[in-house]
């Protein structure tokens, strides 16, 4: 199952769609104009249903193969990120503050390229189910068509993803089992003290000293508290006191983190070493430490036995597929990999700036092995009898 020659021809099309999207970039659930265009580009193909509003934004097509069989999805997210580009590329963001420096403009060609392929060809029994989904960077949108009752409604028995990875070589594959991109919570921890005159500090329990000694301990649990076979991250990002004086000690001090962890069972052990690092160490100092847990993406864990289809296709495409790193970022595909098996692979961007960055582009030279990789999976997992 080489490149499919296909999209090669196709290649001028998808990246002209690939640069309008990246132009006209759209933050979480507000991707209108991304998703009106997905829609009537899905209808243009022929998909045998397309449905708009499910998560809010998203938009989801339906097409049948030639023979009846079992059902897969295949996902792609929308969003933009709030970023002042600088590429200078003739297709920069005309949204100022607004600009796809993730590659979601890429993955939507991607998918829509291969929802093309699959509604002109039908080579497979069964039904592939194309789903764009808004809000992945931070708004949750694949948790809210999950609740929209994406899975259930479109009867999806499997489901795969893919997000584009600089440094990667261009057009390669890597995928790993199991927790593969870390679940990202937060935190909130606010010191209460005894304000007073920065001179006298003996008569305020000052909440500055408490907070540092907060900051040092909270070091403690990835290096004392978790199994070291296991991966934890704990990073206080925010200190802010309430004064802004030189010489007057604040009553209070917030301090604002991030926690990352790719097991269920350490993301608990951490929740609970932090609260109680940060009360126990404000107590011995005279303060009070109030702690406020944000749960975020839950941890997204691969199937074992999917991601050996998705690295089979990936293989038969290219001839390789790597093991990826741990990535201890966070991907809302976590929630429709919460519902039904599947895998999430990675495809190589190639030497660009990392994402999330003001100078990243997505490589438009790598849309037909991604187009192929998605086209794979579903001929691979839904092969036609005859």
């Amino acid at each position: 199952m080489p490149l499919k020659n296909r999209f090669a021809e196709m290649l001028p099309e998808i990246t002209a769609w690939r640069r309008d999207f990246h132009a006209n970039p759209e933050l979480l659930f507000d991707v209108h104009r991304t998703a009106d265009t997905v829609a009537d580009k899905l209808r243009e193909f022929g998909c045998d249903e397309v449905v708009t509003g499910i998560g809010r934004t998203g938009v989801v097509g339906i097409i049948k193969g030639r023979e009846d069989g079992r059902t897969i999805g295949l996902r792609a997210d929308m969003d933009a990120l709030p970023i002042l580009e600088a590429t200078g590329k003739p297709y920069a963001s005309q949204n100022a503050g607004k600009m796809h420096a993730c590659g979601h403009d890429g993955h939507t060609s991607m998918l829509l390229g291969a929802a093309k392929y699959l509604a002109e060809t039908r080579n497979f029994a069964g039904t592939a189910v194309v789903i764009f989904q808004p809000a992945e960077e931070g708004g949750g949108g694949g948790r809210e068509m999950c609740e929209d009752g994406l899975m259930f409604r479109f009867g999806i028995e499997e489901v795969y993803g893919m997000h584009n990875w600089p440094g990667i070589p261009a057009g390669k594959f890597a995928i790993r089992p199991g927790g593969f991109f870390a679940a990202t919570d937060q935190f909130e921890i606010i010191i209460h003290g005894r304000g007073g005159h920065a001179a006298k500090p003996h008569e305020t329990t000052d909440p500055i000293v408490t907070a540092s000694h907060v900051v040092t301990a909270l070091q403690t649990i990835a290096s004392r508290s978790v199994d070291p076979v296991h991966q934890v991250v704990v990073s206080v990002t925010s200190i802010e006191s309430s004064s802004k004086a030189f010489n007057v000690i604040p009553e209070k001090v917030t301090m604002k983190g991030t926690f990352r962890t790719l097991d269920k069972d350490v993301r608990h052990q951490t929740e609970e070493r932090i609260k109680a690092v940060a009360t126990q160490s404000a107590a011995a100092l005279g303060a009070v430490a109030e702690v406020k847990i944000h749960h975020g993406y839950p941890v997204m864990v691969n199937a074992d036995e999917n991601t050996v289809y998705a690295a089979d296709v990936a293989r038969s495409l290219t001839g390789q597929c790597d093991e990826a790193p741990l990535i201890m970022g966070g991907e809302d595909f976590a929630y429709m990999l919460e519902e039904r098996p599947g895998a999430y692979i990675l495809v190589g961007n190639g030497d660009s700036a990392p994402v999330h960055h003001p100078e990243y582009d997505f490589n438009d030279e790598i849309i037909p092995a991604g187009c192929s990789w998605f086209v794979g999976m579903v001929e691979a997992r839904l092969p036609l009898r005859a």
